[in-house]
């Protein structure tokens, strides 16, 4: 691991997909689509885990979580950010459910080296 800082940085990643995970309980993707409060809630920690994310940078990100595509993730935060009103529920859910999981894996495996 480069820093303390980058240790953080993974730590809140870790922490924002929990909290993710726990507001999914019981949610398939039609619920989670009609669930204002918990869309919001999703929204705002994947903004910090895209920050994060960005700020640990691409070169870093690539040896730590090579599945991730630093690229999409950065879009994937300018769309909540910049582009809230276009943002696809659809690509939220699978994000969530296919993506996180590997993201956090990834990440507790960094921390541990």
């Amino acid at each position: 691991m480069s820093s303390d800082r980058e240790a953080l940085r993974l730590h809140d990643i870790i922490e924002n997909i929990e909290r993710i995970e726990s507001y999914m309980i019981g949610l398939d993707r039609e619920s989670f689509a009609k669930d204002l409060r918990t869309i919001d809630a999703v929204e705002r920690c994947l903004q910090r885990i895209t920050e994060a994310v960005i700020k640990i940078g691409p070169e870093r990100m690539a040896l730590i979580s090579p599945r991730t595509p630093v690229d999409a993730v950065r879009g994937l935060g300018n769309v909540l950010r910049h582009d809230y009103d276009q943002v696809d529920l659809g690509v939220i859910f699978l994000t969530i459910r296919e993506s996180l999981p590997e993201l956090r894996t990834d990440c507790l495996r960094a921390l541990s080296d």
